[in-house]
């Protein structure tokens, strides 16, 4: 009998007619809660998901209007859902009848498939094989490791965007209290560009707007992001725009399905006619890497009009009076535009005049404007500078601090921005450092420490010697992925805390460590009493959930009990009262609000169904930049990277490659092998490419490829047998899906200003299958 959770046996490329989400949606739900063969007791969760008494999505961190509605879950928080609450178990039979080395082969799909993790594991060398360990052994290895490091930066602290406020702010006290601010964690990843690239124009490295914006804007810009797939709940707000005559734009290299016709699930009409609403009415597709110049254009395209129109006496496009009032170095960024070349910006952008006469055209009718973005214009050289010309761009109308209008950036996993709120940062400031020391009486390391890039050199150096995760794949989300795993085996120690299984908990120290934790949908009891845990959402909302399922395993315990466990072990209690942290939550949180005054109140607006905002001072006009205004900041064109030098010595055979998820996919974690919205079915090794790109390389559709990473290192770097899909994706462009194409990101190709991987703008050679030879020059 064949296992209903095999991937299909014949992979087909079969292009998708349908709107976003819909029947099809409901029934890709259906399907996965079968596979993960969910008991019905824990079907019901769903229906607390997102609610005032419930769990918050362990999915993306797209907020909810008022926490309240019946049906407040989309296809993929479902899956995310289905994914925590599987009756699956990966417990010590799995581990006694599998070495780790034979659980290497499997893929990504299949070590998901496992199911639960059970108790925990300690890496047993000599049978090559998981056996199961005490959790106070587990946190006594931890402390013997930490406390024989003879400096405490030779250590490293991951961290998940999955882990809540609590565990955070505990794991960053345990690490400052140890004598480190090496906190690698996933913002570095993905937004990092934007916590780095914002406070330099706006004062803060947030977003400008909620939800009740979404409700008044009449315009929506869409930078390099696919909310069908990453949000889809905020496909709900795109309808309700459109459906009122506003605008929508789209500008992503890849022309996404998902953007262009919506079925609302939510909808009893739409559902019940097989209707749908139109969402973008303009796609604008740049070139991979021509974010910049895109934006660049647009905004001298602007200061253009306001020229001709101050010319001929009529009302200006530029808010004059909000630049006035609140800006700083408007004169020489205006300067700047209008001597910039216009065959320069065009040929960096690959859009062509009439698309940015378009683009602009929409941009000053709008009068409450929006721009969202997400790593499509955060993963690039260039990328700090991108969103500081955004800004600049939105400044320009004077589009941010205003009611429906601002800067959006859209994070990714569940609390990533609320991780960094609370302490999880590298690059601390001296005021969070002496408020800490303060509040716990002892001096927090001053030091600047690693993020992920400088983490993996450090332990390819041997200067990180133990390496903890609180969550996450770090082996297959990280950049350079061979090297990586290298690094990480150079290590003492290794420790991972999860839920499920992933490729990262096979790539070991020469000890490790496999904790496993109570996923946001289990009941989380201390001493009998219910805790919840809070998050912070893309746009500074603070809720806290509660989780409706029994754990997979009485052995499991939450992030916080074993953050508080490690820390006993390692820092004792001479200070902190760990263990009284892990039996309240709400004592963490009273702490919490000692040393960041927006946390004020912190238990009692928590529990307020919805929560509340933290403060965004930028969204009230307020500047906290060194002018004490919103600064307008000059950035050149940038025509000698390392995408310019590649193509100088490749001619057209240079690609620039895009890493992507697919539709069955959220982060790391694979759900399923197919990519509905973009016709792709069975398989994850494709490459999407232009159609006369193919035919140009001498490859015919349907192919079977390798590529070859074209950085100039001098390290070999290749991806074999992926197949070419014939896409509508800009020429010299192509994408394909992570993890499987981060072995060809370079580690030392991170953005300038904040050591982000440009896993979107990755120069490669094609090679037909079967022929590998050394390329010379590459």
């Amino acid at each position: 009998m064949k296992d209903q959770d095999a991937a299909p046996e014949v992979a087909h490329i079969t292009p998708y007619t349908k709107p976003a989400a819909g029947w099809d949606a409901l029934k890709h739900v259906a399907i996965r809660l079968r596979q993960e063969r969910v008991a019905p007791g824990n079907l019901k969760a769903l229906l607390a998901q997102n609610q005032p008494d419930g769990f918050d999505c362990p999915g993306c961190a797209w907020p909810d209007r008022n926490h309240a509605s019946t049906f407040a879950f989309c296809e993929n928080g479902a899956k995310a859902v289905a994914a925590e609450a599987t009756s699956r178990r990966a417990g010590p039979d799995l581990f006694a009848n599998t070495t780790v080395t034979q659980l290497l082969q499997q893929s990504d799909y299949a070590l998901e498939q496992h199911g639960r993790l059970t108790e925990p594991m300690v890496y047993d060398a000599a049978s090559d094989r998981y056996v199961p360990i005490a959790w106070e052994d587990a946190y006594a290895l931890v402390g013997r490791h930490l406390r024989a490091l003879p400096d405490p930066n030779q250590a490293a602290f991951y961290t998940s965007g999955r882990a809540s406020n609590e565990a955070a702010f505990l794991y960053q006290l345990m690490a400052r209290l140890y004598g480190t601010n090496n906190f690698p964690d996933c913002s570095n990843m993905c937004h990092e560009a934007t916590s780095r690239g914002l406070p330099a124009t706006v004062g803060i490295g947030k977003g400008t707007v909620t939800l009740d914006d979404f409700v008044l804007a009449d315009t929506i810009l869409i930078f390099g992001q696919n909310p069908a797939t990453n949000h889809p709940r905020m496909l709900g707000e795109l309808r309700e725009c459109a459906r009122r005559g506003g605008s929508i734009v789209s500008i992503n290299p890849l022309r996404e399905r998902g953007l262009q016709r919506f079925m609302d699930p939510q909808s009893a009409l739409e559902m019940t006619t097989l209707g749908s609403t139109r969402l973008a009415g303009l796609f604008v597709q740049p070139t991979l890497g021509g974010d910049f110049a895109l934006i660049k254009a647009v905004a001298k395209r602007v200061v253009e009009h306001d020229d001709a129109a101050q010319a001929a006496g009529a009302p200006a496009v530029i808010d004059h009076v909000f630049i006035e009032q609140h800006c700083s170095g408007f004169d020489a960024f205006r300067d700047d535009l209008r001597g910039e070349n216009w065959q320069l910006l065009l040929q960096e952008s690959g859009v062509t005049r009439a698309q940015i006469e378009a683009l602009t055209d929409i941009f000053v009718k709008g009068q409450r404007i929006i721009a969202t973005w997400g790593m499509g214009l955060t993963q690039h050289k260039h990328s700090v500078a991108a969103i500081r010309m955004l800004s600049n761009l939105m400044m320009l109308r004077g589009q941010i601090g205003k009611p429906g209008a601002g800067l959006c950036p859209v994070r990714g996993h569940s609390n990533v921005q609320g991780d960094r709120t609370v302490g999880i940062e590298e690059k601390p400031t001296a005021a969070f450092l002496d408020r800490l020391g303060q509040v716990y009486g002892f001096h927090p390391p001053r030091a600047h420490g690693h993020d992920v890039v400088a983490t993996i050199a450090a332990m390819q150096r041997g200067d990180v010697k133990v390496f903890i995760a609180l969550g996450g794949n770090f082996a297959a989300a990280t950049p350079d992925t061979p090297l990586t795993c290298a690094a990480l085996r150079q290590c003492a120690l290794t420790v991972q805390v999860a839920t499920k299984l992933n490729r990262s908990h096979l790539v070991l120290g020469q000890e490790a460590l496999l904790l496993p934790t109570l996923g946001r949908t289990e009941i989380d009891l201390q001493h009998g009493v219910a805790q919840g845990v809070t998050v912070e959402d893309s746009m500074s909302m603070v809720h806290i959930s509660y989780g409706r399922n029994a754990p997979a395993s009485p052995q499991l315990r939450s992030e916080v009990a074993i953050v508080a466990g490690m820390a006993e072990a390692t820092v004792g209690c001479g200070l902190v009262d760990w263990r009284a942290y892990a039996a309240d939550y709400a004592r963490i949180r009273d702490d919490i609000e000692k040393v960041f005054d927006d946390f004020y109140d912190y238990n009692a607006r928590v529990a307020i169904p919805g929560g509340f905002h933290l403060t965004v001072a930028s969204r009230e006009r307020v500047w906290k930049t060194a002018s004490g205004k919103a600064s307008f900041l000059v950035a050149p064109l940038q025509l000698d990277t390392p995408l310019h030098r590649a193509r100088a010595r490749h001619g057209e055979r240079l690609m620039v490659l895009m890493s992507t998820r697919s539709h069955d996919q959220y982060n790391t974690t694979i759900y399923g092998m197919d990519d509905r919205y973009r016709g792709v079915y069975g398989t994850r090794k494709v490459i999407f490419a232009n159609k006369e790109d193919i035919a140009m390389l001498g490859f015919a559709d349907g192919e079977l490829v390798d590529l070859i990473g074209a950085w100039d290192d001098g390290v070999a770097r290749r991806a074999e047998s992926f197949r070419l899909v014939a896409y509508d994706i800009p020429r010299g462009c192509l994408g394909a899906y992570f993890p499987e194409t981060n072995a060809l990101v370079p580690l030392a190709s991170t953005a300038d200003g904040a050591g982000t991987p440009t896993s979107k703008s990755v120069p490669v050679l094609l090679e037909r299958s079967g022929t590998y030879k050394m390329i010379p020059g590459v």
